[in-house]
């Protein structure tokens, strides 16, 4: 497959997952029970999400795409993936819909683990192409720590 054909074929499954996401979420962030948490204080402002979800889905796709483009293993490579999806997708549903800070921690820190798993395989497989999954590593770690810190302070 082309290169230029897997890229847009990853943009359409990671924006597919953040828009399914997305659907779960729905006035969450406006409710009562989010607006009544205590938040870290390092939290940033509303629009820095999206903003951060859209370039980290672009890169990812890049790396995503680079990287089956360059295994030798695509079944676990596209399995490990699409179990990131799924865990993606449950995020916010698990954390807004159902308000179960807890699980949705234990989520992100699966999700944060299969990235970080991409992100330190194949050092000389991916090289320098690894700079594309590292915005998502970074992300998942701030994620993370805002979840943990509504989990232990709400």
């Amino acid at each position: 497959m082309k290169l230029a054909i897997s890229i847009v074929l990853f943009l359409i499954l990671n924006f597919g997952a953040l828009a399914i996401g997305g659907l779960f979420t729905g006035a969450g962030v406006t409710s009562d029970w989010y607006y009544s948490l205590e938040k870290a204080p390092w939290s940033p402002p509303g629009w820095v999400f999206g903003l951060a979800w859209t370039t980290i889905m672009i890169c990812y796709s890049f790396y995503m795409a680079i990287l089956y483009k360059r295994t030798s293993n695509r079944k676990k490579v596209f399995a490990l993936y699409f179990i990131q999806l799924l865990l993606n997708i449950a995020w916010n549903p698990l954390f807004f819909f159902f308000q179960n800070a807890l699980i949705a921690l234990v989520v992100i820190l699966s999700l944060t683990a299969i990235i970080a798993y991409f992100l330190f395989r194949d050092q000389d497989l991916m090289r320098w192409s690894k700079l594309l999954i590292l915005p998502y590593f970074l992300w998942l770690c701030i994620a993370t720590s805002l979840n943990l810190y509504i989990v232990l302070y709400n």
